[in-house]
């Protein structure tokens, strides 16, 4: 019973509000060394269990490493390539990135991408400095756009290319639930030659969507660039105390 203290210490850690990864990892070496594990087993059960699911705390790696490439000038190298290729926008900037984000998924590369590993660092950051180049500073809602615009590329890139791969989770998971339920002999290779047409009309379609941004953008932000001059004209030639009792109104 007494291996059960390292319940009462999670639900301490965490009542307390403490660190969750250092509550349950607290927990978990207390709980081996009062069940007569030798430090030495705890720590090899430790590296036992992140190997065999490394796919899920593999996070725990790749965010300091993307943390401190920011820190140390990724976005800003980003922008700069941008501002050296007069001919690429945001709408063909993000239209590229579908394009090789749904080719490596096809090919089973799904974690090459990703909003953590690519867009947040690299991908929007490009997009925002080659829309800034032809379009100037860009507001709030326009940022946010382009932003959103990234993120989709992301994700519908990854989404329909990744049934072209035979291996993927998707597909097996599809083609046992047929098979067990409906007994009929769907192969896998079935299921991602299906798989093209839609991902072909996929690229179309956003690919569309993400070449009328710059449009979208060169109409949104002259419009907003104009209204913010003039409200700025309206107060020139204005004495100074009635600017003052204006703006207090």
């Amino acid at each position: 019973m007494i291996v059960l203290v390292g319940i009462l210490v999670v639900v301490a850690g965490f009542a307390t509000r403490r660190n969750p990864l250092l509550v349950v990892g607290a927990a978990g070496v207390l709980t081996g060394l009062l069940g007569g594990m030798s430090p030495l087993k705890v720590l090899e059960a430790f590296g036992t269990g992140f190997a065999s699911s490394r796919s899920v705390t593999l996070f725990a790696i790749t965010l300091p490493v993307i943390g401190l490439l920011e820190r140390h000038g990724l976005q800003e190298q980003a922008r700069t390539l941008m501002n050296k290729l007069a001919k690429a926008s945001a709408g063909r900037v993000l239209a590229v990135y579908l394009v090789v984000r749904q080719l490596t998924a096809a090919f089973g590369l799904t974690s090459l991408g990703g909003p953590a590993q690519a867009v947040r660092p690299m991908v929007a950051p490009m997009a925002e400095a080659a829309a800034e180049r032809h379009h100037g500073t860009l507001t709030d809602k326009a940022r946010e756009r382009v932003r959103s615009f990234a993120a989709s590329a992301d994700n519908v890139g990854l989404f329909f290319g990744e049934d072209c791969f035979l291996a993927v989770g998707s597909i097996l998971l599809i083609t046992g639930f047929v098979d067990a339920t409906y007994h009929a002999d769907l192969e896998p290779v079935q299921l991602a030659l299906w798989a093209i047409p839609t991902a072909v009309c996929a690229t179309l379609i956003h690919g569309a969507r993400l070449l009328r941004l710059d449009r979208a953008l060169a109409r949104d932000l002259p419009a907003a660039t104009a209204g913010a001059t003039t409200a700025g004209a309206t107060t020139v030639g204005v004495p100074a105390a009635d600017r003052i009792e204006e703006s207090s109104k």
